[in-house]
């Protein structure tokens, strides 16, 4: 599997991004704003327009028709969740809107799987929760905003795995684990 931006450029960004991402890699985002990276991250799964260039998934297109294709083969763990109706500059998803997706409701993830999982991670509690809940969806392709530094080792067991895994840091720890660093 291989996810590739072409001088992909979104709101709010100061310039495009170009990069190729295969399964069993780790590709970091890094430098420019925070609200940048997470915006690459959304717009690889089309939750972001892009402005000008493109995203593509095996040489397929990003489209309106390809989009859930393009979902179901991905998993996201945000940076946070915010309460429903908190204001802020940059919004990431609320709780509601994450549990009320399909795909989240049908995971069968027991208490128990989630908590062994969390301490896998190594990252503190809500950190944890999010990354264990989108690598336990055993998806292809994980998209990861701004993981704990602690959680570096983990994400190269992923990547072991044939895991193709983005992340956006500015931490050392994550960088230096990646395989590829895209500079914004």
């Amino acid at each position: 599997m291989v996810l590739e931006l072409n001088e992909t450029l979104i709101e709010g960004a100061e310039r495009t991004v170009s990069m190729l991402a295969e399964e069993g890699q780790m590709t970091c985002l890094t430098g420019g704003s925070a609200q940048s990276r997470t915006g690459l991250l959304l717009a690889m799964m089309g939750l972001r327009a892009v402005k000008s260039g493109y995203v593509c998934l095996d040489g397929e297109p990003l489209t309106e028709r390809s989009v859930e294709e393009f979902r179901e083969l991905m998993a996201y763990a945000p940076d946070q969740l915010v309460p429903e109706g908190e204001v802020r500059v940059y919004e990431p998803p609320t709780v509601q809107e994450v549990f009320s997706l399909k795909a989240n409701r049908e995971l069968p993830i027991s208490n128990g799987i989630l908590a062994e999982e969390m301490k896998r991670t190594g990252a503190p509690a809500e950190k944890a929760r999010l990354l264990a809940v989108a690598a336990l969806r055993k998806k292809p392709v994980l998209l990861v905003d701004n993981p704990a530094p602690e959680s570096a080792a983990y994400l190269r067991q992923l990547v072991g795995q044939g895991v193709l895994v983005v992340v956006t840091s500015m931490e050392a720890a994550i960088v230096q684990m990646s395989n590829q660093i895209v500079e914004l």
